[in-house]
C-alpha cells in the first residue's frame, strides 16, 4: 500500500503543473522518496519534477506504448519509491478519440484515484455542477479530492467549500492568488539561472501549499495497492532486456546538456540494457567520446546557437564518425546540429554548423507541424511525437525521405525520415521502450 494518484483538470491552464511542482518538494522535504510521472509525451514537464523532487521523471502516453508497457513502466519505477504522483495533461478526458490515451484513461488504466486541481479566478459556488460531473461522468475513474488554485478571498473560499460539500467531494485545500508564482515560459532551457530562478518559484509553491493545502488527508485518501495489477490479455511479448545482456565492449555516447535536453527515460533504460552509456555536451565543449552509437535527441539549440557554432572540434569529431561509418540516430531539434546553416532570428546570422546533412534550418517564419507519428523502417515500427521550432529552410532540394512518416489518423505527412550513410535523423521524437531501436541498422 502506498499514496499513488494522477493530478488532472477539467481544462488546460487550471495549475496542475503548479500544484504538482508543489507537492513534490513538499515531500522532498519531509524525506519522502515520490516517483513523478508525466502522462503524454511531454518533455518540458519532466524536467521541472526532477528539479522539484530530485528524481527523474518518467512518461506515460497510451499511444506511445502498449497498455501492459505502461503499466509495468509505471510498477518498475513506482516500486522504489514511496508515493507515485502523476501530473495529467490537457483536460482530464481530453484523448485523441473521446479518453482514449487521456489522462482519465491512465488513472484508470493504473487503478489510481484523480486528485483534480480547478483554477477558480473566474467562478465560485458554480463550480458545484462541474464538480458534480466530474465525478459521476465515469464511475470508472474515481476524484479523490479537489484543490482549488487562484482563490481570492476568506468569501471566496467558503463559496468553494459549500460547492465541494453539495456536489460530494472532498476539498483538500486550496492556492491563493499569489503574484510571485511564475513558471519559466515553455520555450526556455534550463540553464543554471534558469533553474536557480524555478528552485525559488518551487519552493514559494510548497510554503503556501504546507499552509493552506492539506496534504497528509491527500496522502490517505489516494493510499491504494501496489503494484496496480495487469490488465488481461497480457499483450507484451519478452522484454528486450530478456534477450539482451548489457556488454561494457558496446559505448553508446549520447548529447545531453540544456540544448539537447528531450529525453525519454525509458529510451535511456533501453539503450542502458545494451551496453555503457557516454553522456557529452555540445554547449560546454565536450569531445566526441569514442562511440558504437551517437544519439543526439532534440531540445533547445536555439538558445546556444553561437555556442553550438563554435564547437569546430566537435563538429570535424561528428563527421569523421558518420563518414567512418559511425551509428547516429538524431532526433527534433537534434537536426540543426547536423545541418550545414542554422537561422535563429531574421536577419541574424546564418550559423555554419556540421553540415552532415545537406539542410538548412531556421527557425525564422517558421510553421513546424505537431503531433503524433509513425515510421516502418530497418524491419520495426516506430511511434514519437514531433515537437519542434525550426523548419527546414527549403524544402526544394533537400534529400529525399527514406520511409514515410503517418500521422494520428493515418494520413502521411511532409515530416521526412532522412538516412544517410548510418545517420539516422528526422523532426519526430521517437519512443522505444518495446522496439529494439538497434536493428533500425541491422535489419536494412
Amino acid at each position: 500500500m502506498k499514496p499513488q494518484f494522477l493530478i488532472g483538470s477539467p481544462v488546460s491552464g487550471c495549475g496542475k503543473t503548479t500544484v504538482a511542482l508543489g507537492l513534490l518538494r513538499v515531500m522532498r522535504r519531509r524525506g519522502v522518496t515520490v516517483q513523478p510521472f508525466k502522462c503524454g509525451p511531454d518533455f518540458v514537464d519532466t524536467q521541472y519534477h526532477a528539479l522539484a523532487c530530485g528524481r527523474e521523471s518518467v512518461n506515460l502516453d497510451a499511444w506511445l506504448a502498449s497498455r501492459t508497457h505502461i503499466q509495468s513502466v509505471y510498477n518498475y519505477y513506482g516500486e522504489r519509491a514511496d508515493v507515485c504522483l502523476i501530473e495529467g495533461n490537457r483536460g482530464l478526458y481530453d484523448g485523441y478519440n473521446r479518453m482514449e490515451n487521456s489522462s482519465a484513461e491512465l488513472s484508470r488504466m493504473l487503478g489510481i484515484p484523480v486528485v483534480l486541481v480547478i483554477g477558480a479566478r473566474a467562478i465560485g459556488y458554480a463550480v458545484a455542477p462541474v464538480l458534480f460531473g466530474m465525478k459521476r461522468f465515469n464511475p470508472l475513474v474515481r476524484i479523490a479530492g479537489v484543490i482549488f488554485t487562484q482563490v481570492a478571498s476568506p468569501s471566496h473560499l467558503v463559496s468553494l467549500r459549500e460547492a465541494c460539500m453539495d456536489a460530494g467531494i472532498e476539498c483538500l485545500g486550496y492556492l491563493p492568488v499569489t503574484e510571485d508564482i511564475h513558471l519559466p515560459q515553455r520555450h526556455q532551457g534550463l540553464t543554471l539561472a534558469a533553474k536557480r530562478d524555478l528552485e525559488t518559484v518551487v519552493d514559494r509553491i510548497a510554503d503556501l501549499m504546507e499552509l493552506y493545502i492539506d496534504v497528509d488527508k491527500l496522502l490517505n485518501l489516494c493510499t491504494r495497492i501496489f503494484p496496480c495489477p495487469y490488465t488481461l490479455p497480457y499483450t507484451s511479448e519478452v522484454g528486450i532486456e530478456m534477450m539482451y545482456r548489457p556488454s561494457a565492449n558496446v559505448r553508446i555516447a549520447i548529447a545531453r546538456d540544456p540544448a539537447f535536453c528531450f529525453l525519454y527515460r525509458e529510451n535511456i533504460d533501453r539503450f542502458a540494457q545494451r551496453g555503457k552509456i557516454i553522456y557529452f555536451s555540445p554547449v560546454y565543449g565536450s569531445d566526441l567520446p569514442e562511440a558504437d552509437y551517437v544519439y543526439i535527441p532534440g531540445g533547445y539549440p536555439d538558445l546556444f546557437a553561437r555556442q553550438l557554432h563554435r564547437r569546430k572540434r566537435l563538429m570535424e569529431q561528428l563527421c569523421g564518425y558518420v563518414e567512418s561509418g559511425g551509428k547516429m540516430l538524431v532526433e527534433g531539434e537534434g537536426m540543426t546540429l547536423l545541418a550545414r546553416s542554422f537561422t535563429v532570428r531574421q536577419g541574424g546570422t546564418a550559423y555554419e554548423m556540421a553540415g552532415i546533412l545537406p539542410i538548412d534550418c531556421t527557425m525564422v517564419d517558421a510553421n513546424p507541424s505537431n503531433g503524433y507519428r509513425t515510421v516502418q523502417y530497418g524491419g520495426i515500427k516506430l511511434r514519437g511525437y514531433e515537437n519542434h521550432s525550426s523548419v527546414l529552410m527549403s524544402l526544394s532540394d533537400v534529400p529525399s525521405s527514406v520511409a514515410p512518416v503517418y500521422g494520428l489518423r493515418g494520413t502521411e505527412t511532409a515530416t521526412p525520415f532522412f538516412r544517410y550513410k548510418n545517420v539516422i535523423a528526422g523532426y519526430t521524437h521517437w519512443y522505444w521502450g518495446e522496439s529494439d531501436i538497434f536493428s533500425i541498422w541491422t535489419n536494412i
